[in-house]
């Protein structure tokens, strides 16, 4: 195998690489007789199918494959040679055939920086502390009878937490929506679910009552016909009903899986899945507290172009998928106004790995069992959910992708100058704006 290396710009590498036709030949001639044994072909015993008949019904299929993975191993073989840490996929391209049939090809693609030696000592963190305490356990299981209630009419005003089912028709400049009738709905009082000016008008009427308010729609509103528009909105009540909140009895806790129906073990099936979800927020919080310290410190590094648009335009139809998710069927997202976040996102990845490759850092199987069993543990089959991860090459790839980086975000922070914050599980929690 010949290569030839070349700088083209910034971070970009060029390789080509030439190939003699005798490897790919082999490989193909290999595999052809392999399948002559046991191809089961109409009109011939088995194991004695022509080798002609196998050529032309197994022969491009098979040198196909086999030149795929010629061309993946040879690419291997040849950044290690040139001792080239790729960043990103390479562009390959197939070249011209050279004397005696000689496989060639071109692959561009980008390098990873250099990054100096990273000191994870200089880092200066804020590492956050939360637990589980009896009060959230207490606000999780009101959460969960909320989840259950069950509602009763009344006829008196409505309330916070009472429902209300009401008419609406809103006309604005350019005519009345919907067209006829009206458009029906409910909502919880101080869900804010409603516009704020729509619900204030809700409180106190009761089943029957009608009113007409004047608003103007935010910009984004999720009805388009509506959206930054002044409007009249004619309000009527069709029903209030009052919440009734279940018990938190046998029956109630049996409802959740618990088959003894006994408030100690579902206190601790919640407070499980309280430390769960716990122990994954506070992960995400190093990450980010580390990745952001991390990106700081080596702001100056150039990064690789193609790789951070690459990221942003996943980052554009990610956020198109989740707009179209909530009811928006023709978001749209520019990938340049994801270029900021796509770059930090790069030089984090980057630098973990620099981190794990500086350090020999290597996935701890150990880790990566206990995270699947953990994951399993929220389905109604783990034993299941393990066969699924063990037997689909993608989903392994990416448990062991997120365990690594992971087990080095604590390398890291274990290192750096961190001081703690404690915090409470809720503060926690809660959703950042």
């Amino acid at each position: 195998m010949q290569v030839s290396l070349e700088n083209t710009a910034g971070l970009e590498r060029r390789l080509t690489v030439s190939l003699p036709a005798e490897r790919l030949d082999g490989v193909v001639g290999a595999r052809l007789k392999e399948i002559a044994r046991t191809a089961n072909i109409k009109g011939f015993r088995r194991g004695k199918v022509p080798t002609r008949v196998i050529e032309q019904r197994f022969g491009a299929q098979v040198r196909n494959e086999a030149y795929g993975e010629l061309i993946r191993d040879s690419f291997g073989e040849a950044i290690r040679q040139e001792n080239l840490q790729v960043a990103g996929s390479p562009d390959i391209k197939a070249e011209p055939a050279g004397e005696g049939g000689e496989i060639r090809y071109t692959a561009t693609f980008e390098v990873v920086p250099e990054f100096g030696a990273v000191d994870p000592a200089a880092l200066k963190i804020e590492r956050v502390t939360a637990s589980v305490e009896d009060a959230d356990i207490d606000t999780m299981i009101d959460t969960l009878r909320q989840q259950r209630r069950t509602w009763e009419p009344v006829e008196r005003g409505a309330e916070t937490g009472d429902l209300v089912n009401v008419e609406t028709i809103a006309t604005t400049a350019n005519g009345r929506l919907p067209a006829e009738g009206a458009d029906r709905g409910a909502t919880v009082l101080g869900s804010n679910v409603m516009l704020p000016e729509l619900e204030a008008k809700l409180a106190g009427m009761k089943a029957g009552d009608e009113q007409e308010v004047e608003v103007t729609f935010p910009a984004n509103w999720r009805i388009a016909e509506l959206a930054g528009m002044e409007a009249k909105v004619a309000l009527k009540v069709v029903r209030v009903s009052a919440p009734r909140m279940p018990e938190v009895d046998e029956a109630f806790i049996k409802s959740f899986g618990i088959r003894s129906g006994k408030i100690e073990q579902f206190r601790n099936e919640v407070r499980a899945n309280l430390e769960r979800e716990l122990k994954g927020a506070l992960m995400q919080r190093l990450r980010a507290e580390v990745a952001g310290k991390l990106v700081a410190a080596y702001a100056h590094v150039e990064l690789p172009p193609r790789l951070i648009e690459a990221e942003a335009r996943n980052m554009a139809a990610a956020a198109e998928q989740q707009a179209r998710q909530q009811g928006q069927a023709n978001a749209k997202f520019d990938s340049t106004q994801f270029m900021a976040p796509a770059r930090n996102r790069v030089a984090a990845g980057l630098l973990v790995g620099e981190v794990a490759r500086q350090n020999d850092l290597r996935l701890d199987n150990k880790r990566l069992n206990e995270t699947l069993q953990l994951i399993a543990s929220t389905y109604e089959d783990p034993a299941q959910v393990i066969e699924l991860y063990r037997n689909d090459p993608n989903l392994m790839s990416g448990l062991r992708n997120r365990v690594m980086e992971e087990q080095v975000i604590d390398w890291i922070a274990e290192r750096a100058d961190a001081t703690e914050k404690a915090m409470s599980f809720t503060e926690l929690m809660r959703p950042t704006a």
